[in-house]
């Protein structure tokens, strides 16, 4: 299909659902488009709101595709948070693509890492917030499983939210192998495969942290393998090498274990209090990586920590897990 046969498709659902505006295609997300109205007409006609639509293609075309519109959906109905995008609509036309309506914020932090690194107050600013709302998504026992800058929403008020849960699930003792962009994946999600737990989300966090201090990607490898060895290279091999070949570990093995001091040396000018909570959110081994909740209390994000304004999640309402055997008709239904 040709992007001007996409765009006449475009208007002509838009125009047909009547409360929205025609829109343009600004994004991707896991497993959808996300469609932004253009500022001359972003409105949603009956409350006046500007507004974001996330387009499901082929939403029944599998139950593996059915399971994880659910999952996202679902999850966006019962998570309710300031640093959270919430749903406020959705729809499924006949053509079985399924529609969700979110508040538009203007940008996300990709666009605005693009020129640089970030001033140092935002930084702090925007790491509370990231944090804040990961803190009620774990409460929920949720791992979002895709944290990177593409999907944190920023407005310019330096209001923050955490989008895209097309990969986020349930925590269980045996998860998904292989989730998360390569940039942002801990070192348990690549050698242990389907044992690891929600530090992966602190981890995805401190390399958005790091890239916000410096404007860089941190860990920016094209295999597994680079990619653990540059790891092993700033970290150290601590805690790297669960369940990954004798091979592999070797290689790993054979890195200069210079650990936290090349860590120091990339960020020699750093506040000393940002270093100390970076370091801690990268421990390459989760069982020593800081937890979210003191990470909020860290020295670093003092001026912002507020335990009596960090909210978990009340109420949350879980489903079985033991949904793999749904039919696309249970699918349909339940959605």
């Amino acid at each position: 299909m040709t992007a001007s046969t996409e765009e006449k498709r475009t208007s002509f659902i838009f125009q047909n659902l009547a409360r929205y505006e025609v829109i343009c295609v600004v994004g991707s997300g896991s497993f959808g488009l996300v469609w932004l109205t253009p500022a001359s007409s972003a409105i949603d006609v009956l409350d006046e709101q500007y507004v974001a639509i996330k387009r499901i293609r082929n939403t029944f075309s599998t139950k593996e595709a059915a399971r994880r519109a659910y999952r996202e959906i679902r999850l966006l109905k019962d998570l309710r948070h300031d640093n959270i995008i919430t749903m406020t609509d959705a729809f499924v036309l006949p053509s079985e693509d399924i529609y969700f309506v979110t508040p538009l914020l203007r940008t996300d932090l990709q666009r605005l890492l693009r020129s640089g690194p970030l001033e140092s107050k935002v930084t702090q600013v925007f790491l509370y917030q990231i944090l804040r709302g990961l803190k009620y998504i774990q409460s929920a026992g949720v791992i979002h499983r895709d944290l990177k800058p593409s999907n944190i929403l920023v407005d310019e008020n330096h209001d923050l939210k955490i989008c895209d849960f097309g990969l986020a699930r349930i925590w269980e003792p045996q998860m998904t192998g292989y989730v998360t962009t390569r940039f942002y994946r801990a070192p348990e999600i690549m050698t242990s495969w389907q044992t690891y737990g929600m530090e992966v989300d602190i981890w995805s966090c401190a390399c958005v942290f790091a890239e916000m201090l410096n404007g860089k990607i941190l860990f920016h490898e094209e295999s597994d393998m680079s990619q653990l060895s540059l790891m092993a290279e700033f970290l150290g091999t601590d805690g790297i090498g669960t369940g990954i070949s004798s091979n592999g570990l070797r290689t790993i093995k054979a890195m200069p274990n210079s650990g936290t001091l090349s860590l120091q040396k990339r960020f020699r000018n750093l506040n000393p209090h940002a270093l100390n909570l970076l370091e801690k959110m990268l421990k390459p081994n989760p069982r020593h990586r800081i937890c979210v909740v003191d990470a909020l209390a860290h020295e670093y994000l003092r001026l912002y920590h507020d335990p009596t304004d960090e909210p978990v999640a009340a109420g949350f309402s879980h489903w079985p897990s033991n949904d793999a055997g749904h039919t696309i008709d249970t699918w349909k239904m339940m959605m």
